[in-house]
């Protein structure tokens, strides 16, 4: 059984972000990894401005449904920060991303512990992530919308 978990990197919306957290509690996911400016849902110990960090979490769970006070997560300034924290913890490091060395998601064997990366949704996985990445996928886009 894989361990499957998710760094967020600079994801920009709120809702983005719940039908992420949604699909992630779907899928089994055991820990989701806030970089950058990605919103998160409020937290015990939350330092951000209270009626700020409401505001961010009800707009999340207008998507996650539920989904954002089920998986665990922790928050990182920047996406290097959160690879380090996922590989100490025994991940391989995958981001999900067109790149001319990527590999088709369908065709991957994953080890037991996997961390996909999901970058920006205009700029996706930024060049430095994917050079520190273990693995890029991709997922073979079959749609007549591509970027």
């Amino acid at each position: 059984m894989i361990q499957l978990a998710l760094i967020l990197s600079d994801i920009r919306s709120t809702f983005n972000v719940g039908s992420i957290m949604r699909s992630a509690d779907c899928f089994g996911v055991k820990h989701i990894f806030f970089a950058g400016y990605t919103p998160y849902p409020k937290y015990n110990g939350d330092t951000r401005l209270p009626h700020l960090a409401d505001k961010i979490t009800r707009a999340i769970h207008k998507t996650a449904l539920g989904a954002e006070i089920t998986i665990p997560f922790d928050l990182y300034d920047d996406t290097q920060k959160a690879i380090t924290a996922a590989r100490k913890q025994g991940y391989v490091i995958a981001a999900l991303e067109q790149s001319p060395t990527s590999q088709a998601l369908h065709k991957y064997h994953p080890p037991t512990k996997l961390a996909l990366i999901l970058g920006n949704e205009i700029e996706g996985v930024s060049m430095q992530t994917l050079s520190t990445s273990d693995v890029i996928l991709e997922i073979p886009m079959k749609a007549t919308k591509n970027p």
